[in-house]
C-alpha cells in the first residue's frame, strides 16, 4: 500500500485529474482544493498580495500504479512546467 500525494497550482488540478481518471479509472481520490502556504518560490495565500492556491490530492492505492502516477505526474509537469506541482509516494512500513 502506498499514500500518494500531489500538490499543484489549483491552475493544473483540471489537466491532472482528468489523466489520472482517463488512465487510472479505478483510483481512488479526495482533494483538497484550497491548500495555501509557503512553495519554494513563492506564496500562495489566496490574498490581494499572494493571489495563487494550490489544491491537495491524497490518495492510497496499492503499489502497483506507482509507476503509472509517476507517469502522469510527470506529464503533466512538462506541459506545465512552472506550475509546481509536487508529487510524493510513502510506502507503508511492513
Amino acid at each position: 500500500m502506498i499514500r500518494i500525494e500531489i500538490i499543484a497550482n489549483q491552475s493544473v488540478q483540471d489537466e491532472l485529474v482528468n489523466n489520472i481518471e482517463n488512465l487510472l479509472p479505478d483510483m481512488l481520490y479526495t482533494i483538497l482544493p484550497l491548500a495555501t502556504g509557503k512553495g519554494k518560490n513563492s506564496y500562495k495565500n489566496g490574498d490581494t498580495t499572494w493571489p495563487e492556491t494550490n489544491f491537495v490530492l491524497i490518495a492510497y492505492a496499492d503499489e502497483s500504479i506507482e509507476k503509472k502516477i509517476s507517469q502522469i505526474v510527470r506529464f503533466v509537469k512538462l506541459k506545465f512546467s512552472t506550475e509546481g506541482i509536487k508529487l510524493f509516494i510513502m510506502h507503508d512500513k511492513k
